[in-house]
Protein backbone atom coordinates (compact mmCIF):
# COMPACT_ATOMS: atom_id res chain seq x y z
CA UNK A 1 0.00 0.00 0.00
CA UNK A 2 1.24 3.46 -0.81
CA UNK A 3 1.91 6.14 1.78
CA UNK A 4 0.11 8.55 -0.61
CA UNK A 5 -3.15 6.75 0.11
CA UNK A 6 -5.43 7.54 3.04
CA UNK A 7 -5.07 3.88 3.98
CA UNK A 8 -2.03 2.09 5.33
CA UNK A 9 -1.01 -1.43 6.27
CA UNK A 10 0.72 -2.22 9.56
CA UNK A 11 2.27 -5.51 10.66
CA UNK A 12 3.62 -6.73 13.99
CA UNK A 13 5.98 -9.67 14.07
CA UNK A 14 8.07 -11.22 16.85
CA UNK A 15 10.95 -12.55 14.75
CA UNK A 16 12.55 -14.63 17.57
CA UNK A 17 16.10 -13.45 16.75
CA UNK A 18 15.45 -14.73 13.19
CA UNK A 19 15.54 -18.29 14.52
CA UNK A 20 12.96 -20.39 12.72
CA UNK A 21 11.08 -23.52 13.68
CA UNK A 22 14.00 -25.48 12.17
CA UNK A 23 16.33 -23.71 14.69
CA UNK A 24 18.26 -21.95 11.90
CA UNK A 25 19.11 -18.22 12.19
CA UNK A 26 18.11 -16.85 8.76
CA UNK A 27 17.46 -13.08 8.59
CA UNK A 28 16.75 -13.34 4.85
CA UNK A 29 13.81 -15.61 5.59
CA UNK A 30 12.29 -12.91 7.82
CA UNK A 31 12.95 -10.34 5.08
CA UNK A 32 11.09 -12.58 2.60
CA UNK A 33 8.04 -12.71 4.88
CA UNK A 34 8.06 -8.92 5.29
CA UNK A 35 8.33 -8.46 1.54
CA UNK A 36 5.30 -10.72 1.10
CA UNK A 37 3.29 -8.61 3.54
CA UNK A 38 4.29 -5.27 1.94
CA UNK A 39 3.33 -3.19 4.98
CA UNK A 40 3.69 0.57 5.29
CA UNK A 41 4.58 0.21 8.99
CA UNK A 42 6.49 -2.79 10.34
CA UNK A 43 6.80 -3.39 14.10
CA UNK A 44 9.29 -6.11 15.03
CA UNK A 45 10.23 -7.60 18.38
CA UNK A 46 13.22 -9.74 19.44
CA UNK A 47 15.60 -8.16 16.93
CA UNK A 48 19.37 -8.60 17.39
CA UNK A 49 21.63 -5.71 16.36
CA UNK A 50 25.27 -6.84 16.09
CA UNK A 51 26.82 -5.18 12.99
CA UNK A 52 30.05 -7.23 13.33
CA UNK A 53 29.46 -10.87 14.18
CA UNK A 54 31.94 -13.10 16.05
CA UNK A 55 35.12 -13.49 14.01
CA UNK A 56 33.99 -11.06 11.32
CA UNK A 57 35.86 -7.93 12.44
CA UNK A 58 39.02 -7.38 10.42
CA UNK A 59 38.13 -9.80 7.67
CA UNK A 60 37.65 -8.81 4.07
CA UNK A 61 34.08 -9.06 2.70
CA UNK A 62 35.16 -12.17 0.73
CA UNK A 63 36.66 -13.90 3.81
CA UNK A 64 33.93 -12.98 6.30
CA UNK A 65 31.21 -15.58 6.86
CA UNK A 66 27.56 -14.44 6.80
CA UNK A 67 26.62 -12.71 10.04
CA UNK A 68 23.22 -13.98 11.23
CA UNK A 69 23.13 -11.40 14.03
CA UNK A 70 23.32 -8.21 11.97
CA UNK A 71 19.55 -8.59 11.88
CA UNK A 72 18.54 -4.96 12.30
CA UNK A 73 20.99 -3.98 9.56
CA UNK A 74 19.90 -6.75 7.19
CA UNK A 75 16.24 -5.84 7.57
CA UNK A 76 16.76 -2.08 7.24
CA UNK A 77 18.93 -2.52 4.14
CA UNK A 78 16.22 -4.70 2.56
CA UNK A 79 13.74 -1.80 2.77
CA UNK A 80 15.60 1.29 1.52
CA UNK A 81 12.38 3.27 1.14
CA UNK A 82 11.58 2.96 4.85
CA UNK A 83 12.72 5.09 7.78
CA UNK A 84 13.65 3.08 10.86
CA UNK A 85 14.02 3.29 14.63
CA UNK A 86 15.66 0.71 16.89
CA UNK A 87 14.80 0.55 20.59
CA UNK A 88 17.66 -1.04 22.55
CA UNK A 89 16.32 -3.05 25.49
CA UNK A 90 19.33 -5.07 26.66
CA UNK A 91 22.85 -6.14 25.66
CA UNK A 92 23.15 -9.29 23.57
CA UNK A 93 26.63 -10.80 23.10
CA UNK A 94 28.65 -7.77 21.95
CA UNK A 95 25.65 -5.92 20.51
CA UNK A 96 22.09 -5.04 21.44
CA UNK A 97 18.65 -6.61 21.36
CA UNK A 98 15.26 -4.91 21.18
CA UNK A 99 12.39 -3.69 19.01
CA UNK A 100 12.60 -2.31 15.48
CA UNK A 101 10.04 -0.16 13.65
CA UNK A 102 10.23 0.61 9.92
CA UNK A 103 7.87 2.90 8.04
CA UNK A 104 7.22 4.28 4.56
CA UNK A 105 5.44 7.21 6.21
CA UNK A 106 7.48 10.21 7.35
CA UNK A 107 9.04 9.48 10.75
CA UNK A 108 8.97 12.68 12.80
CA UNK A 109 10.57 11.39 15.99
CA UNK A 110 10.92 8.30 18.15
CA UNK A 111 11.59 7.33 21.73
CA UNK A 112 12.22 4.07 23.62
CA UNK A 113 10.70 3.52 27.08
CA UNK A 114 12.22 1.12 29.61
CA UNK A 115 9.39 -0.87 31.24
CA UNK A 116 11.60 -3.47 32.92
CA UNK A 117 10.74 -4.88 36.31
CA UNK A 118 13.55 -5.66 38.74
CA UNK A 119 14.70 -9.25 38.54
CA UNK A 120 13.16 -9.84 35.11
CA UNK A 121 14.44 -9.54 31.55
CA UNK A 122 14.70 -5.94 30.35
CA UNK A 123 11.74 -4.90 28.21
CA UNK A 124 10.91 -1.80 26.19
CA UNK A 125 8.19 0.06 24.32
CA UNK A 126 9.30 1.87 21.17
CA UNK A 127 7.19 4.91 20.27
CA UNK A 128 7.27 6.43 16.79
CA UNK A 129 5.45 9.58 15.73
CA UNK A 130 4.40 9.32 12.09
CA UNK A 131 2.97 11.84 9.65
CA UNK A 132 -0.15 11.00 7.67
CA UNK A 133 -0.93 12.21 4.15
CA UNK A 134 -2.93 15.21 5.36
CA UNK A 135 -0.05 16.34 7.59
CA UNK A 136 -1.61 15.14 10.84
CA UNK A 137 0.34 12.89 13.18
CA UNK A 138 -0.35 9.62 14.89
CA UNK A 139 1.67 7.51 17.30
CA UNK A 140 2.61 3.83 17.11
CA UNK A 141 3.81 2.08 20.27
CA UNK A 142 5.78 -1.09 19.45
CA UNK A 143 5.36 -3.31 22.53
CA UNK A 144 7.12 -6.37 23.92
CA UNK A 145 5.91 -7.16 27.43
CA UNK A 146 7.20 -9.76 29.87
CA UNK A 147 6.29 -13.39 30.34
CA UNK A 148 5.56 -13.16 34.08
CA UNK A 149 2.04 -12.46 35.35
CA UNK A 150 3.03 -9.82 37.94
CA UNK A 151 5.61 -8.41 35.53
CA UNK A 152 2.90 -7.74 32.91
CA UNK A 153 0.59 -6.17 35.50
CA UNK A 154 3.40 -3.77 36.42
CA UNK A 155 4.07 -2.99 32.76
CA UNK A 156 0.38 -2.53 31.94
CA UNK A 157 0.00 0.07 34.69
CA UNK A 158 3.21 1.79 33.59
CA UNK A 159 1.98 1.92 29.98
CA UNK A 160 -1.51 3.23 30.71
CA UNK A 161 -1.10 5.17 33.97
CA UNK A 162 2.62 5.97 33.87
CA UNK A 163 2.19 8.68 31.23
CA UNK A 164 3.72 6.72 28.35
CA UNK A 165 0.44 6.85 26.45
CA UNK A 166 -0.90 10.00 28.09
CA UNK A 167 2.04 12.40 27.89
CA UNK A 168 1.03 15.96 26.89
CA UNK A 169 3.20 15.79 23.73
CA UNK A 170 1.33 12.73 22.41
CA UNK A 171 -1.05 14.48 20.02
CA UNK A 172 -3.16 12.59 17.50
CA UNK A 173 -4.50 9.04 17.55
CA UNK A 174 -2.52 6.25 19.16
CA UNK A 175 -1.93 2.62 18.26
CA UNK A 176 -0.44 0.07 20.68
CA UNK A 177 0.75 -3.05 18.86
CA UNK A 178 3.13 -5.93 19.40
CA UNK A 179 3.81 -8.99 21.54
CA UNK A 180 1.92 -8.60 24.81
CA UNK A 181 2.65 -12.16 26.02
CA UNK A 182 -0.96 -12.11 27.23
CA UNK A 183 -3.20 -14.89 25.94
CA UNK A 184 -6.05 -14.27 28.41
CA UNK A 185 -7.81 -11.00 29.19
CA UNK A 186 -5.27 -9.84 31.77
CA UNK A 187 -4.81 -6.44 33.38
CA UNK A 188 -3.03 -4.87 30.40
CA UNK A 189 -5.83 -5.93 28.05
CA UNK A 190 -8.51 -4.66 30.43
CA UNK A 191 -6.79 -1.30 30.90
CA UNK A 192 -6.29 -0.76 27.17
CA UNK A 193 -9.85 -1.78 26.33
CA UNK A 194 -11.11 1.13 28.45
CA UNK A 195 -9.80 3.62 25.87
CA UNK A 196 -8.93 1.62 22.75
CA UNK A 197 -10.57 -0.67 20.24
CA UNK A 198 -9.10 -4.02 19.23
CA UNK A 199 -9.85 -7.10 17.12
CA UNK A 200 -9.18 -10.82 16.88
CA UNK A 201 -6.83 -11.94 14.11
CA UNK A 202 -8.44 -13.95 11.32
CA UNK A 203 -7.26 -16.27 8.58
CA UNK A 204 -9.89 -16.95 5.97
CA UNK A 205 -13.14 -17.32 7.89
CA UNK A 206 -11.53 -18.53 11.12
CA UNK A 207 -10.14 -16.77 14.17
CA UNK A 208 -6.65 -18.09 14.74
CA UNK A 209 -3.75 -17.72 17.16
CA UNK A 210 -0.23 -16.38 16.62
CA UNK A 211 2.05 -18.63 18.71
CA UNK A 212 3.86 -20.95 18.21
CA UNK A 213 4.10 -20.29 14.48
CA UNK A 214 3.81 -23.77 12.93
CA UNK A 215 0.97 -24.94 15.19
CA UNK A 216 -0.32 -21.82 16.99
CA UNK A 217 -2.13 -22.38 20.28
CA UNK A 218 -2.04 -18.92 21.90
CA UNK A 219 -2.80 -15.34 20.85
CA UNK A 220 0.11 -13.29 22.19
CA UNK A 221 0.23 -10.55 19.53
CA UNK A 222 -2.39 -7.81 19.61
CA UNK A 223 -3.27 -4.37 18.26
CA UNK A 224 -5.18 -1.62 20.09
CA UNK A 225 -6.17 1.60 18.33
CA UNK A 226 -8.43 4.63 18.67
CA UNK A 227 -10.41 6.93 16.32
CA UNK A 228 -9.93 8.53 13.87
CA UNK A 229 -8.06 5.32 12.96
CA UNK A 230 -10.57 2.95 11.35
CA UNK A 231 -9.90 -0.76 10.87
CA UNK A 232 -10.46 -1.87 7.27
CA UNK A 233 -9.38 -5.49 7.70
CA UNK A 234 -7.03 -7.77 9.62
CA UNK A 235 -5.54 -11.23 9.26
CA UNK A 236 -2.73 -13.55 10.27
CA UNK A 237 -0.03 -14.06 7.69
CA UNK A 238 0.33 -17.81 7.20
CA UNK A 239 2.49 -18.20 4.10
CA UNK A 240 4.74 -21.25 3.83
CA UNK A 241 7.77 -19.12 4.68
CA UNK A 242 6.06 -17.46 7.65
CA UNK A 243 5.16 -20.83 9.15
CA UNK A 244 8.88 -21.64 9.45
CA UNK A 245 10.64 -18.28 9.83
CA UNK A 246 9.85 -17.59 13.52
CA UNK A 247 7.94 -19.02 16.48
CA UNK A 248 5.31 -16.27 15.98
CA UNK A 249 3.07 -15.49 13.00
CA UNK A 250 2.79 -11.92 11.71
CA UNK A 251 -0.39 -10.02 12.55
CA UNK A 252 -1.38 -7.69 9.68
CA UNK A 253 -4.03 -4.95 9.69
CA UNK A 254 -5.22 -2.35 7.19
CA UNK A 255 -6.33 1.03 8.54
CA UNK A 256 -7.81 4.24 7.24
CA UNK A 257 -7.10 7.56 8.88
CA UNK A 258 -10.43 9.34 8.48
CA UNK A 259 -9.76 13.06 7.80
CA UNK A 260 -13.30 14.08 8.77
CA UNK A 261 -13.07 12.29 12.07
CA UNK A 262 -9.64 13.84 12.65
CA UNK A 263 -11.08 17.30 12.00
Amino acid sequence: MSAASSTFRIATYNIHKCRGMDMKFLPQRIVSVLQEIDADIICLQEVVNIPDGPGVTGMSPVEAPPNPFDQAGDIVRAFPGHASAFGENRPFRHGMYGNLTLTRLPLKRWRNFDVSRRGRERRGILETELQARDGSTFHVFNVHLGTGHMERRYQGRLLVHGRILTRPDVKGPRMVIGDFNEWTRGLTTRLLRMSFQTFRPRYGQRFLRTYPGFLPLLSLDHCFYEPPLRLEGARLWRSRTALMASDHLPLVADFRLDPQAAA
